[in-house]
């Protein structure tokens, strides 16, 4: 994949065709090819940080104890407490309007298993329970400002139960060449994460929210 062919296609997603009252986002599809999904090891479920960003705010929630609820409301956008965890595992709306604001959750690595019992059932389904693999899952002692950081940067590659891989890699107010790079990022991530590389490439796309998706390169996706 060249970084030209990606260009072309993020210039073509700009047609004033696609263009909607509010500041879309771009995704990035990999079809794959060539793996059992039935077996853990050619699954891909990792997390890698976008050079530019993702061009908007992701609003992070924080699990904690006494030990770093001041640390953690300084510098959160919402925390639940310990003393609250049983609350909302009782309230269903309420921890689905949780799930619904947060994009990521962060949580003590000692809270765990009540934060699986109070709130895994809901987050789990959305795939947002606090996750070691992004660095979500945290000591009761730490610098809290270098992870927040990272997190707003971070995208997840996964492919559930389908051979596809899809992530956000930007936003239409951010330079073409910046949204190059992150795709270009991502691409390299993911093909060095598939045991055959892109020899387990099908097919490469982009889209916007609302647009029709682009492919990256000419070819069949035989």
């Amino acid at each position: 994949m060249e970084k030209n062919q990606i260009l072309n296609a993020i210039k073509l997603l700009r047609n004033p065709e696609n263009k909607k009252n509010f500041n879309q986002t771009f995704d990035f599809i990999v079809n794959l090819k060539n793996l059992n999904l039935k077996k853990p090891e050619e699954k891909v479920d990792i997390y890698t940080q976008l050079p530019n960003g993702r061009g908007k705010k992701l609003n992070i929630c924080a699990f904690v104890d006494d030990s770093l609820v001041l640390e953690a409301k300084k510098a959160f956008d919402g925390v639940v407490e310990k003393d609250q965890f049983a609350a909302y595992g009782k309230d269903k709306k309420k921890l689905k309007e949780l799930a619904v604001k947060f994009d990521f959750f962060v949580a003590q690595a000692n809270l765990m298993a009540d934060i699986a019992k109070n709130f895994g059932k809901v987050l789990g389904q959305r795939g947002k329970m606090p996750n070691p693999k992004a660095g979500c899952v945290i000591p009761p002692k730490i610098v809290l400002a270098p992870l927040i950081a990272r997190l707003q940067k971070t995208v997840r590659l996964q492919t559930k139960n389908e051979l596809v891989v899809k992530c956000p890699v930007g936003t239409e107010d951010m330079d073409n060449e910046k949204v190059t790079e992150n795709v270009m990022s991502v691409y390299d991530t993911l093909v060095k994460a598939l045991p055959q590389g892109e020899n387990n490439v099908r097919s490469v796309y982009v889209k916007l929210t609302m647009s029709a998706p682009v492919k990256v390169g000419g070819g069949s996706d035989e």
